[in-house]
């Protein structure tokens, strides 16, 4: 795993310090790093309402209850 990082970290020194403009592999890597978050946002929000849908359905079975 660290040698992983290590080599990311590399490839991202170099990126930056490259002046030749964005490459297909930059724009790869942006839109990994997009996708990685927006997967991560879905799934906060989905738990979020799952989460609200569970309250309401627990406080409407209650309130018809006897």
């Amino acid at each position: 795993m660290m040698v992983m990082l290590k080599r990311f970290k590399t490839k991202l020194e170099r990126l930056i310090q490259e002046e030749d403009g964005p490459t297909a592999v930059e724009y790869a890597v942006m839109l990994s790093m997009i996708i990685a978050v927006c997967i991560g946002s879905v799934r906060s929000v989905s738990s979020a309402t799952r989460a609200s849908f569970d309250e309401s359905a627990q406080a409407i079975t209650s309130a018809a209850s006897p």
